[in-house]
């Protein structure tokens, strides 16, 4: 991770989390992300897939419009990237694993800025498959902010946060785990 504020929404939320796999809702205290809250949201699962259900000032500010109540995949004008960006989420939700992504995004202007977006598992009254944390930031505030909006993204990195990662962070030794730790996604070169 290497924006200040995905970090700092990671390390809280696996601070959070403890041994489990994701925190309760009810846990994550807004006060404890204040240098992170404008870029931070909350995803909540809908028939429809993921919508938002909070989002911070300065993600509203880079799509130039409130995005509480509009479907996450929304961002991606591309269908298969829509496609691509339910079955991440989807992933994170089954799988119990956080996900870290590097996006190259336009302006409707032609400015091009990196983005980096973390989305991880959160339990809603016990539930699991209930909501998404997450983070979408640019590693610098982009001078047009508030002049110009995104326009289009594609994502060009992704990594995957397993929830056994922390075991071995920590140096505990585990029997080999057989589910696959990369992700392909389809996509092409720009």
């Amino acid at each position: 991770m290497k924006n200040p504020s995905t970090r700092l929404v990671f390390d809280y939320w696996d601070a959070l989390r403890g041994e489990r796999s994701a925190p309760e809702r009810g846990e994550i205290e807004p006060g404890a992300l204040r240098h992170a809250l404008a870029d931070t949201f909350v995803l909540e699962n809908e028939p429809i897939g993921p919508v938002f259900r909070l989002a911070g000032t300065r993600l509203c500010a880079l799509f130039d419009r409130e995005l509480r109540g509009r479907a996450f995949a929304a961002l991606w004008p591309d269908v298969e990237a829509q496609g691509d960006m339910r079955r991440l989420v989807q992933t994170v939700m089954d799988e119990s694993a956080g996900a870290v992504a590097g996006l190259s995004a336009q302006t409707e202007n032609g400015a091009s800025v990196h983005l980096e977006l973390l989305l991880l598992p959160l339990r809603y009254r016990g539930r699991t498959h209930a909501r998404i944390l997450g983070a979408l930031s640019p590693a610098l505030s982009p001078d047009w902010l508030g002049l110009d909006t995104l326009d289009s993204m594609r994502m060009i990195s992704l990594r995957m946060i397993w929830p056994d990662s922390r075991a071995q962070r920590s140096g505990e030794t585990q029997a080999q785990d057989k589910r696959p730790k990369l992700m392909l996604l389809p996509g092409g070169r720009v």
